[in-house]
């Protein structure tokens, strides 16, 4: 491979390196009688053992979420049930590594069958299964390279106990064939600052040791760059970070227009991290951390405590909280019906109240509570709302249980339409860039296949975000976006020019979109709008806008 291959860019910034690609999924080996099923059983137990007791050392070895995903990682490999069904497929004669193979197929194919939530799991199964018959084969096992010094990152996809390792000390980028702007490799690429390119076609076939220079912002890798080149790159990389360090406050316009900067939380351990940013507040909580993998739902208490230790960290600052978004890819057992053909078209955000309107209640009793006596300026709002009527019921909802301030989430085509009736009941709204482009472009998600549809830059999702934009400002509400879309600062600059008043992201990425914003003027972002919503699709948009902003460089 001579010239540069391209991809959807992740994140910001560049880096080079040298290429440090995974190790290969093991191949199976043509089956083989079994001379001693006992033995063979014996192998696939020590097999998946050592997967188990792998996993745990890397939990132990590491904090936060990579701790959580890998730990979460071990307790699978150790299900017994799962242990069982394949010592018994090798004592009825099968070997080993087909046993495995087999057991966990069995395993994938139910994951899958059950949908949402369930279904996102089976790639953790399909790397636990590569795990463990690399064990019992004797091969390399999967996993992130360890060359002994820096690297640019090639791989298919990463895992999850993948993903939880990356040291951005170690790994300078990631470029992976497949994956999408909203995958699990894209969104972690952004927390950590680290520059990414996904959905990267011809990444394998570049070498390990090759040099290469990875353009987060453009999704290009380039080949033996030449000296001036990676010159050039470090120059400007060296610029950016100046810039993204020099300001600090609250967004700013050059001019002085004010966009409220805000960090999405959505667990736990992401708590600490969010209040020490340099933020106005979190502009999108997600609730659903504490009602997912449990039987039934939290009580009104343990979720008041929940709440309150959020709202006590932001004191003095606004905390937009999202009611419970539930289906389509969080199924949850004790609300969403198993048995739904199509759960992203179905029951799930706000519809869940008509199914079960108690555990509505209980959220926004929970929410109340704990913002008593909290001085975070507490703004609570509805994920999925499609049409007026569901808005004002919901607003009503709202302030009935004292909560002053009702928004709604504009996710679906038909709110984004609509947004003015919506603004007649409603005090603030939310855009979600993935979802919207979602629906927008009938293209699931979670398919890198799509990835060039789900886009952010697409002109078409960029209209209806003007278009909910305008009628919101003509009813005085706020609008801001909490999608992927608000990392990105050329992006950034675009929605500003929409007429979006605040964006919500990863901490990590609110340093260069502060930047960026502090240096272009509120007409020059109306200007980059323009240029973007008149592009001929996402790559055109991205390409008129950067070129404009660098002078062409």
């Amino acid at each position: 491979m001579s010239g540069p291959v391209r991809g959807i860019g992740v994140g910001t910034g560049s880096a080079a390196g040298p290429v440090a690609r995974m190790a290969p999924v093991p191949a199976l080996p043509a089956p083989r009688p079994v001379a001693d099923p006992a033995a063979e059983a014996a192998a696939v137990h020590a097999a998946l053992g050592a997967v188990v007791a792998d996993l745990e050392e890397r939990a132990a070895r590491v904090s936060g979420p990579g701790s959580e995903v890998l730990a979460a990682q071990a307790m699978m490999a150790a299900d017994p049930v799962l242990a069982d069904e394949a010592a018994a497929l090798a004592e009825r004669g099968t070997d080993g590594a087909h046993a495995l193979a087999a057991a966990f197929d069995g395993f994938r194919t139910a994951l899958v069958a059950a949908g949402g939530h369930f279904a996102e799991r089976a790639a953790d199964l399909d790397d636990l299964r590569d795990r463990a018959v690399a064990h019992l084969l004797g091969l390399p096992v999967p996993g992130l390279p360890d060359p002994g010094h820096p690297y640019v990152l090639v791989a298919e996809d990463l895992a999850p106990a993948d993903t939880a390792l990356l040291d951005p000390a170690r790994v300078l980028a990631v470029v992976t064939v497949r994956g999408g702007p909203t995958s699990h490799t894209a969104i972690l690429a952004k927390a950590l600052g680290v520059p990414a390119v996904v959905g990267c076609a011809g990444a394998m076939e570049l070498e390990d040791g090759r040099q290469v220079l990875v353009h987060g912002a453009d999704g290009v890798v380039e080949p033996d760059p030449s000296p001036e080149t990676l010159a050039r790159a470090a120059e400007r990389e060296l610029r950016r970070r100046e810039l993204s360090a020099g300001v600090r406050g609250p967004g700013r316009t050059a001019d002085g227009h004010p966009v409220a900067l805000l960090v999405n939380l959505g667990a736990p351990h992401e708590l600490a991290g969010a209040a020490a940013a340099d933020a106005e507040g979190v502009g999108l909580f997600r609730t659903e951390f504490l009602f997912l993998d449990r039987a039934e739902a939290p009580d009104l208490a343990e979720q008041a405590a929940a709440y309150r230790q959020v709202f006590t960290a932001f004191a003095g600052r606004r905390v937009v909280v999202r009611t419970l978004d539930a289906g389509a890819d969080k199924p949850l057992p004790f609300v969403t019906a198993a048995d739904e053909e199509n759960p992203a078209l179905g029951v799930r955000g706000l519809r869940t109240a008509a199914r079960d309107p108690g555990l509505l209640a209980t959220q926004l009793a929970a929410i109340a509570e704990a913002a008593e006596a909290a001085t975070a300026q507490v703004w609570v709002m509805a994920p999925m709302v499609s049409v007026p009527r569901e808005a004002a019921e919901f607003a009503a909802l709202v302030r009935a249980h004292g909560l002053p301030l009702a928004g709604a989430m504009i996710e679906v085509p038909a709110a984004a339409l609509r947004t003015d009736r919506l603004a007649e009941v409603c005090d603030f709204f939310s855009i979600g860039t993935n979802d919207l482009a979602q629906y927008t472009f009938a293209a699931d998600r979670t398919l890198g296949s799509l990835a060039e549809l789900l886009d952010p830059w697409q002109p078409a999702l960029l209209a209806l975000v003007a278009a909910a934009a305008r009628s919101a400002a003509e009813h005085g509400r706020p609008i801001g976006v909490c999608g992927e879309a608000a990392a990105d600062p050329a992006l950034a600059l675009v929605l500003v020019g929409l007429g979006i008043t605040s964006l919500s992201a990863a901490p990590a990425s609110l340093p260069e979109v502060r930047a960026a914003l502090a240096a272009h003027t509120l007409a020059e972002c109306r200007e980059l709008a323009e240029l973007a919503l008149f592009a001929d699709d996402a790559a055109d948009a991205r390409d008129k806008v950067r070129s404009r902003i660098t002078g062409g460089r």
